[in-house]
C-alpha cells in the first residue's frame, strides 16, 4: 500500500509587504533584499488571522480538488511553528472548523521541515493500512515573531498556508521520506522563549526569532546536498531522473545551490520566494500548490522536495505525482 496525492490547495493573507514598504521601516534597500535573497514581497496575516485561518484556506482548498468532503478525512496532520494555542493543537482547532469528528489530529513542529515531517508521518500510516485519507498542512504566520526593527532578518519572512490530500494507492505515490536533525546547531537559529522557559526570573528574554545568517546558509547548503544524494540512492536514481525540484523556499541562494548539486536548471525548478518570502512550513506544500495548477506537474513527473529548518532539521520526500 502506498500514498497518493489526490488535491492540493494554498492559502495567502491578502496584505502584500514590499520590500518598498520595508525600506520606510529599517535601513535596508530593495536592491539589497532582491540581490541576497531573491524576495520582492510577502503576505502577512491580519490583525485578526491566526494559523488556524490560513491553514483552514489551504485545507478547503484540497479538499474541493481531492473531492472529499469531511466524513472521508481519516487523519489532520498539521506542520507548524505558529500554532494559535499551546492546546488544543492546530489540528484539532481545524477538525472543528472543517466538522471533521474523531480522527487523529495533531500538530508537528519541525520550522521550516514541519511540513516534510507532517507527510513523512502521515505517508506511513496509509502505507500501514490504519489510515485511508490524509490531510497534511503546513501553515505559518511567522510576523507574528520577527523582529521587525533586525534588518537582517524581518526582509525573509511571511505568512501563508499549503496543503495536500494523501489517498492510499496501489502504486506510489510518496516512493520515500527522509527525515533528519541534529540539535548540535540549535543556537544558529531559534525563538528564545516558551511555556517552560520564560519565567519571571527571565523577563529579559525577547521574544523573537534569532539567527545567525551566514551559519545557517553553510549548513543548509551542505545539508541539503546530502539529503539529495541519500533520497537518489535509496532509490537507485541519477540526478537526472527528477523533473522538478520543489525546494524550501528561504533564499535564492540556498536554492541555487540545491539546482546546482541536481544539475537542474531553473526552469525546472518550483520558485515562488520572490512573491511569497520564507514562509517556513508552508513554502513547499504552497509550491507545490501552484506548480500543479499552472499546468507544470503534470501526472507521472517525479518529484524531489526538500526543506531545511530550525533546530537544525532536514528532510525531503521523492514523489511520483
Amino acid at each position: 500500500m502506498f500514498s497518493r496525492i489526490i488535491g492540493t490547495g494554498r492559502y495567502l493573507p491578502e496584505r502584500v509587504l514590499t520590500n518598498a514598504d520595508l525600506e520606510k521601516m529599517v535601513d535596508t534597500t530593495d536592491e539589497w533584499i532582491r540581490t541576497r535573497t531573491g524576495i520582492e514581497r510577502r503576505h502577512i496575516a491580519a490583525e485578526d488571522q491566526t494559523t488556524c485561518d490560513l491553514a483552514e484556506g489551504a485545507v478547503r482548498e484540497a479538499m474541493s480538488a481531492a473531492g472529499i468532503g469531511p466524513d472521508d478525512v481519516d487523519m489532520l496532520v498539521v506542520g507548524t511553528t505558529t500554532p494559535d494555542q499551546i492546546f488544543p493543537n492546530v489540528g484539532c482547532l481545524l477538525q472543528k472548523r472543517l466538522g471533521i469528528h474523531g480522527c487523529a489530529a495533531f500538530s508537528v513542529e519541525a520550522a521550516c521541515t514541519g511540513f516534510i515531517y507532517a507527510l513523512g508521518v502521515a505517508d506511513k500510516f496509509v502505507r500501514c493500512g490504519e489510515v485511508k485519507t490524509a490531510v497534511v498542512v503546513g501553515a505559518e504566520t511567522l510576523s507574528r515573531i520577527v523582529d521587525w526593527t533586525d534588518r537582517s532578518t524581518c526582509v525573509l519572512f511571511g505568512d501563508g498556508a499549503g496543503a495536500v490530500v494523501l489517498q492510499a494507492a496501489e502504486a506510489p505515490g510518496i516512493v520515500s521520506t527522509h527525515l533528519h536533525a541534529d540539535g548540535k546547531y540549535k543556537d544558529l537559529l531559534y525563538y528564545p522563549t516558551g511555556v517552560s522557559k520564560k519565567t519571571p526570573e527571565r523577563e529579559d528574554m525577547q521574544d523573537v526569532l534569532t539567527m545567525r545568517g551566514n551559519e545557517v546558509f553553510k549548513v543548509a547548503v551542505s545539508t541539503l546536498g546530502r539529503i539529495v544524494d541519500e533520497t537518489l540512492a535509496a532509490n537507485n536514481l541519477d540526478k537526472h531522473d527528477i523533473d522538478w525540484l520543489i525546494p524550501h523556499q528561504a533564499n535564492m541562494r540556498i536554492i541555487n545551490a540545491t539546482a546546482r548539486k541536481l544539475d537542474m536548471p531553473l526552469e525546472r525548478v518550483i520558485i515562488t520566494v520572490q512573491e511569497t518570502g520564507n514562509t517556513s512550513a508552508a513554502s513547499v506544500p504552497m509550491a507545490l500548490d501552484m506548480a500543479i495548477r499552472d499546468g507544470r506537474i503534470k501526472r507521472g513527473d517525479r518529484l524531489l522536495l526538500e526543506a531545511f529548518g530550525g533546530g537544525f532539521t532536514w528532510g525531503s520526500a521523492l514523489i511520483s505525482y
